[in-house]
């Protein structure tokens, strides 16, 4: 997103190259005169963030600015702390842009921008190239000049290259409940430094909160899904049955399957992606690609914490004492039912990634670039709520394909503790559809899916606002 200044810093932009440092000073001056909201000659994070917000500067580190330049340690900004900030981050501006202008031609142009990249280890496409071009081209001519540059990241405390590639280039990765989340491609740097396992940390730790929190929903769908009670009558009855607590019974080992789910995903991604892409090395990934990579990574997952799945399953459906804990109910499945007992359902389930991941990333896809072309004029950007309103989106979609199978693969995993109800697990899938049908009619195979949507929401919310401060305590930039 561009930053549109007050005139007084667009008049001075026509005449930067030649600005003596006076006239620099004062422009910073009548800058820091207008954040200025309450005029007592200082800036806080509200001041700094409200004003910055009127001028159209939405995507702004205002917290890491205060903390940067707030040599005092007061909280706020003087006009000498102001000041110094501008200064050094124009300096190193000045530095990252000559290193992109690999001509010295006084201009940045999308070839550039590609070669830059690339010696980061981070390869795009010239349409992705060109994209964020045009999100930092305000006058049109396919190329950026040293103003339109410093305009769009000076109150962005970015230090050096790697940090202007990790803007254009990550998008969140979130844990929203059952979402497949295809994880991102990153640098050889980033790889070294440890920046990927550090953000899957930050992931793994906003999906445990943010299932911990909408635990009881997720619960009440599992109930509804076994049961086809109502959603107040499903409600009524676990609590009468065990208490408040029991709303978050199986919610222990959802949370532990979290971390090794997550690293299975991205490094099966990671060997298959390699795979596809062959002697092609370098080569981005096209849309299509992305999504056989990340439907067998997240089918190569489930294969190996898939019993971890029927352990939760039965542990939400547990009634009070019913086990002692995880490995009482591990042991109990073992002796009773033997080890296939911990893949009951997986055949359903696994079909049920193929159309969740592809109708996921497909909708993804086509509300975010919808999105830029409309309302975006062509920027690499469309800012954090706009990712999480099409992430919302294409998740519903996905979910409302594949439900049936996983109506029928949490059926499946429970026969053994409500046999008398379940359909023996040696019938094949269509008539396990054919039969819940017959019985309960096509609304049938989308039981428990109310609470599932009611779900979304609060777990995004919730997984957003603990994944910044994770990655914030862990040292991984936004």
């Amino acid at each position: 997103l561009w930053i549109r200044f007050p005139s007084c810093w667009t008049w001075a932009r026509c005449q930067d190259n030649g600005v003596s440092d006076p006239e620099r000073e004062k422009r910073w001056a009548e800058l820091f005169d207008q954040l200025d909201l309450n005029k007592d000659g200082r800036i806080d994070a509200n001041e700094l963030r409200t004003g910055l917000s009127a001028w159209g500067v939405v995507r702004s580190e205002v917290d890491e600015i205060v903390r940067v330049s707030d040599t005092n340690h007061d909280g706020q900004l003087d006009i000498k702390e102001f000041t110094q900030y501008l200064r050094t981050h124009e300096k190193e501006l000045r530095l990252m842009f000559h290193s992109l202008d690999r001509n010295n031609d006084g201009h940045i142009d999308v070839a550039e921008i590609q070669l830059s990249l690339h010696s980061l280890g981070v390869n795009v496409s010239t349409e992705q190239a060109s994209r964020i071009l045009q999100s930092i081209d305000r006058d049109g001519t396919m190329t950026i000049d040293w103003s339109e540059w410093r305009d769009h990241f000076l109150f962005n405390p970015l230090h050096n290259m790697e940090d202007i590639a990790h803007y254009w280039k990550h998008s969140l990765m979130l844990d929203i409940g059952e979402q497949l989340t295809v994880p991102d491609e990153f640098s050889e740097k980033e790889r070294r430094s440890g920046v990927v396992w550090r953000q899957l940390v930050a992931g793994a730790m906003a999906g445990a909160v943010s299932r911990t929190g909408t635990a009881p929903l997720d619960r009440l769908k599992v109930f509804l899904q076994v049961h086809g009670v109502s959603l107040l009558g499903g409600l009524r009855g676990m609590v009468q049955e065990g208490g408040l607590r029991s709303l978050w019974r199986g919610n222990g080992i959802n949370v532990l399957k979290i971390a090794p789910e997550s690293a299975i995903k991205f490094m099966a991604y990671e060997q298959i992606k390699w795979l596809i892409r062959g002697s092609k090395e370098g080569a981005s990934l096209r849309v299509q690609e992305r999504f056989i990579a990340g439907s067998l990574a997240g089918a190569t997952a489930q294969t190996i914490i898939y019993p971890m799945e029927v352990l939760k399953t039965r542990l939400t459906l547990r009634k009070t004492g019913q086990y002692s804990g995880m490995a009482d109910c591990a042991k109990q499945i073992l002796r009773k039912e033997g080890v296939r007992a911990f893949y009951k359902g997986y055949v359903p389930n696994t079909l049920g990634i193929i159309p969740y991941a592809g109708i996921d990333l497909a909708v993804y896809e086509t509300l975010k670039n919808a999105w830029l072309q409309r309302y975006c004029m062509g920027s690499a950007d469309p800012g954090v709520l706009v990712l999480l309103g099409c992430g919302t989106v294409s998740s519903t979609c996905g979910q409302l394909a594949s439900y049936p199978l996983a109506l029928i693969r949490t059926r499946m995993q429970a026969q053994g503790e409500n046999a008398n109800e379940m359909i023996t697990s040696h019938l094949l899938l269509p008539f396990f559809l054919k039969h819940i049908v017959s019985h309960e009619g096509v609304p049938g195979l989308y039981r428990g899916i109310a609470p599932n949507f009611l779900k979304v929401i609060p777990a995004v919310s919730i997984s957003y606002v603990v994944y910044e401060h994770m990655k914030k305590a862990l040292g991984v930039g936004s």
